[in-house]
Parts: structure tokens; C-alpha cells; sequence
């Protein structure tokens, strides 16, 4: 059957309300090119172009925001071949890191051979489906901790987070909770949301107060609840290019940061969210 083409995301946006600190990091990008063989099982096709010139945008996308490092999240657009992520966290250089997509059936071998490619992390995927299992990371998460990667979650506060926070503290790999653990905000505060909070607030987990566009109107509440949690544990990310929006309009970056940046006020915590907790993460220099 024919997929949909994803629309690209606008060349120019919203200039950010204030400067965001040195060595600001975008945490949460996807890098997309037609030149990388897609897996059979997307949902969607992304929009046209090769590596090269979306790496062209990537780069001008982050000089809009005021960004000089980066994580490349691979999409499962292109299933579990990390090619495309691995090459263009290479090409980027020094301050990009890689997250990256393993099968319960990983081997040490595999996860060694991503961890001298720059990957810092695998994602576990509840929301759109993925190759990793909470079972099976958790057979790999000495491994993983062994080489230095952790583990970067999307999942449903709301259906999930009940059950799987009081794991969270007992395994010997760091989580990150994407998304703000998308929440479905009809429900209000949900004992998710608040199981979140305590894993935040107790050092246990990480959250990236990204994407809000896709499951929150009015993210102000959410994201400064989840800064007060515990400001040494939050993250940022654009989710540049704004794949698989299933109904969702396309997003200004500018602009969705400038609602976070209204959020926080207070310099000390963008100093964290921004600079020092990746930094921390993903083993940025000084």
C-alpha cells in the first residue's frame, strides 16, 4: 500500500525570545534522507532530499535556535538499521551524539560496535511501537551501562508509568522519560504523572520537556512542574522534523520554545536544561 509523504518543516521560524546559554543543546532531533534505504514497516514516508541537505537544514535549524550540540534520535521510519543516524552523527562531529534502536536479541558485540560510533543511548519505543522490549532491555541494561549508553523511553505517564517507576530505581542503566512521558492532559494529574515527578525529584529517571505540541495545548503547567521535580534531571529537545504528527499541525520550533522559555524564567535552570544536563548525559566536553 502507498504511504503518505510527510510535509518538511518550515525553513525559517520563530526567533527565540532570549539567548539560550552557551553550549545549548537540541536533545531530540531525527535526521531523515531518500539516499538510506527506509524500513517496510513505516507508517509514512518522510519528506524528500538526501542526507546532505537535510543536514544543511539541521544545521541551519540549529543556528535559528541558538544551539551548538545535538542529539540524533534514529527514526523507525528506517527500522533497525542505524546507517543514516550513525552517519550523520559522524558528519556533524564532535558535539552530536546518537540514540539508536536495538532488538531484544542484541548482542554485546552490537552494542559495543554503537558505543564506538558516538550512540550514548537506545530508545524504547511504547508509543509507536519499536524493536526493544522493557523485558528485554532489561536482560541488556548492564551491558549497556557497561559501555556508557542508557536508555531513552517514550512512553504514556497515563498507562505506563504506574507500573514501570518502581522498576526504574532498581536497574543499573539510566532512563529518559521523552516527551515529558506524553501525558494525555483530559485526565488531569494522573498518578503517572506524579510517579514521574517522584522518580524525577529522587534522582531515579531523566525527562526531555519535548514535542508538548503532539499531547498538551498548554504546556506551561506541565513543563514547570516537571523543572520543579528535580532541574539537574530535565532535558530539551525540538523533535525536529516533526515526523509521523498524525493529525497534528506542523510546529514552529521557535515558537514551542519560546513557550518553554516562558515556562522557566530562572537562568540557573536553563543553564541545566540546556547546557549542563546534557552535558552530564551525553558526555559533552566542558
Amino acid at each position: 500500500m502507498d504511504k503518505s509523504t510527510a510535509a518538511a518543516p518550515p525553513l525559517t521560524i520563530t526567533p527565540p525570545s532570549a539567548p539560550l546559554p552557551d553550549g545549548a543543546c537540541d536533545a531530540h532531533v531525527h535526521l531523515i534522507g531518500d539516499d538510506f534505504a527506509l524500513w517496510e514497516g513505516r507508517v509514512e514516508n518522510p519528506p524528500p532530499g538526501t542526507l546532505d541537505t537535510w543536514l544543511d537544514r539541521y544545521r541551519t535549524h540549529l543556528g535559528h535556535l541558538g544551539c551548538t550540540r545535538g542529539v540524533i534520535v534514529h527514526s523507525i521510519l528506517y527500522g533497525g538499521d542505524n546507517s543514516i543516524t550513525l552517519e550523520a552523527t559522524r558528519r556533524m562531529g564532535d558535539g552530536f551524539r546518537a540514540v539508536c534502536l536495538i532488538s531484544d536479541t542484541a548482542t554485546e558485540a552490537d552494542i559495543r560496535a554503537l558505543a564506538d560510533r558516538n550512540c550514548k543511548a537506545v530508545r524504547l519505543n511504547y508509543v509507536h511501537g519499536g524493536l526493544l522490549s522493557w523485558d528485554g532491555m532489561k536482560r541488556l541494561a548492564h551491558i549497556l551501562a557497561d559501555h556508557g549508553l542508557h536508555v531513552e523511553m517514550l512512553a504514556h505517564s497515563h498507562l505506563h508509568l504506574e507500573e514501570l517507576a518502581p522498576q526504574v530505581p532498581t536497574l543499573p542503566v539510566q532512563i529518559v522519560f521523552d516527551h515529558c512521558a506524553w501525558p494525555d492532559p483530559a485526565l488531569g494529574i494522573t498518578d503517572g504523572q506524579k510517579a514521574l515527578e517522584r522518580l524525577l525529584a529522587e534522582g531515579h529517571a531523566w525527562t526531555k520537556l519535548s514535542a508538548t505540541y503532539r499531547h498538551t495545548p498548554e504546556p506551561q503547567n506541565l513543563i514547570q512542574r516537571l523543572s520543579r521535580a528535580n532541574p539537574d534531571r530535565i532535558l530539551w529537545g525540538s523533535d525536529w522534523p516533526h515526523l509521523m504528527l498524525n493529525g497534528v499541525p506542523m510546529p514552529d520550533a521557535g515558537q514551542q520554545l519560546n513557550i518553554l522559555l516562558d515556562a522557566i524564567p530562572d537562568q540557573s535552570t536553563r543553564q541545566k536544561l540546556f547546557t549542563d544536563n546534557p552535558a552530564t548525559l551525553y558526555g559533552f566536553a566542558p
